[in-house]
């Protein structure tokens, strides 16, 4: 029988502020534990919350840039359950009155094409605190640090049909929350999180199956694994006769298998209701028309225009404009000078190393600029450039310029032909069999010999000087 798979995300987004939701504590992470909080966050007697007005605008940035209607009216609810690590009692949250409702996300699924997810609603609310099992044998610890830091509740419609495109959902979503600097979105600081639902039913039924709720998601390789563990459990169960019932369940990474955790609650269990503590947030038309204007150029937009602008692939573009540092980078070589080819390229290959592997780019856009112009006026061979960007010096906003960096090293390209016919001769001594069998017709071993030419100058050589010395040499031994 063919199954469908139907699935909804729920993502929880640390909103990028100094402080708690309803307090001054400050959010940092890996301070000492209960080291970051107040009556308010701990909910003693007395205590009064009152909203982060820097958490509101981020939230509402997020939302408009997800195309969200934006609410003037928004409602915070108390959520009732009683956890170790929710020190309340309950959490701030909305529930039937949210910030934000009808949103969608446009992007690129791996079996569907362009494609459209449905966002249901973007809520405020705050976190929890932390359980942490591995502090004290046989005991759970409770860091209160992260209770009333700030989130945003993303929630989709079930609009997704498959783990993959699930994938590309939360990698397309994260792309968007950085651009628009509402979060700097670290999974491994838990800055963001998801619960993924996922449910079965007949291929070309209508009626939504039961679904179950996995949670313990710490990555989108594991969301994939995860939704793809349940999925084939769930077929499962139902092809062997037997029901699915609701349920949360955790995800355990090392196994690749779902356990459960607990039956699934439904919105009566929590007791939601309007918190006494807190009045309605009411938002003006022309205060969220400002957040919109303050939004930057977003994902989709900044690829088309780099393809209609600079004249970039597609692909091309896509790689560049992953990430706002990427493209502004980009943008920057461009202006200082740069083919835009050639500046794509570089980012994409060196730059994008030395980034990954320290986080900023080293080299200022204007002498990679200089760079690739030496490469294009044939002073410095792409092989010499490559070893020129690593070097410490051209990072080094003293040194006088890229040529100087470059000559200093000894690699500027040496197109004096008493110089290559050195090296020339060189490899031909090296390599008496592929000169034989040039000699014996095989011509297409010139690019060989150009490739040991340059590795033996140490890419000094200019490639285009080489192949004429050569292609004389090795005609001269032929006679």
């Amino acid at each position: 029988m063919s199954w469908e798979t139907v699935i909804g995300l729920e993502v929880h987004v640390q909103l990028l502020t100094r402080s708690k939701m309803f307090c001054g504590c400050s959010t940092a992470f890996g301070d000492p534990p209960n080291t970051n909080v107040c009556p308010v966050c701990l909910g003693l007697p007395g205590a009064l919350p009152v909203p982060n007005a820097r958490a509101i605008r981020l939230a509402t940035r997020a939302a408009l840039a997800l195309g969200c209607t934006v609410n003037g009216r928004s409602v915070f609810a108390r959520k009732n359950y009683f956890y170790p690590d929710l020190p309340k009692g309950y959490q701030i949250s909305q529930f039937d009155q949210p910030l934000a409702i009808h949103g969608g996300l446009e992007f690129e699924s791996p079996e569907r094409g362009r494609m459209r997810c449905g966002i249901t609603r973007l809520h405020v609310e705050e976190d929890a605190g932390k359980s942490l099992h591995d502090r004290f044998p046989g005991k759970t610890a409770v860091d209160l640090n992260r209770a009333g830091v700030p989130l945003a509740e993303i929630v989709s419609e079930p609009d997704l049909r498959s783990p993959a495109e699930a994938r590309v959902y939360l990698t397309t979503l994260k792309q968007i929350l950085m651009y628009a600097e509402v979060s700097d979105c670290s999974m491994e600081q838990g800055s963001l999180r998801v619960d993924a639902n996922i449910s079965i039913r007949k291929a070309g039924d209508s009626t939504l199956g039961t679904k179950s709720e996995v949670k313990n998601l710490n990555s989108f390789a594991n969301v994939e694994r995860a939704l793809t563990a349940e999925r084939d459990r769930q077929i499962g169960l139902v092809e062997s006769g037997q029901r699915i019932t609701q349920s949360t369940l955790l995800f355990n990474a090392g196994t690749g298998q779902v356990r459960l955790l607990r039956s699934k609650e439904e919105s009566h269990d929590y007791r939601y209701f309007p918190d006494p503590d807190l009045p309605p947030l009411v938002l003006s038309k022309e205060w969220i028309e400002e957040q919109g204007a303050a939004l930057p150029e977003l994902p989709d937009a900044k690829r088309e225009r780099l393809v209609m602008a600079y004249g970039l692939s597609l692909e091309h573009a896509r790689v560049i404009a992953a990430d706002r540092a990427f493209a502004n980078y980009f943008e920057a070589v461009v202006a200082a000078g740069a083919e835009s080819q050639a500046a794509a390229n570089w980012v994409m290959g060196d730059a994008l190393a030395g980034y990954n592997a320290i986080g900023r780019f080293a080299v200022a856009p204007a002498r990679l600029a200089e760079l690739t112009q030496l490469v294009a006026k044939n002073k410095v061979s792409q092989q010499a450039a490559k070893r020129v960007f690593a070097s410490d010096e051209l990072a080094d906003p003293s040194t006088a310029s890229t040529l100087a960096v470059a000559e200093k090293l000894g690699l500027t390209q040496v197109s004096d032909t008493g110089a290559l016919g050195g090296w020339v001769d060189e490899v031909l001594t090296a390599f008496p069999k592929e000169v034989e069998r040039y000699r014996a017709g095989e011509t297409k071993l010139i690019a060989f010999f150009v490739g040991q030419v340059m590795k033996r100058s140490q890419g000094k050589a200019d490639p285009k000087g080489v192949q004429p010395v050569l292609a004389e040499k090795l005609n001269a031994v032929k006679k």
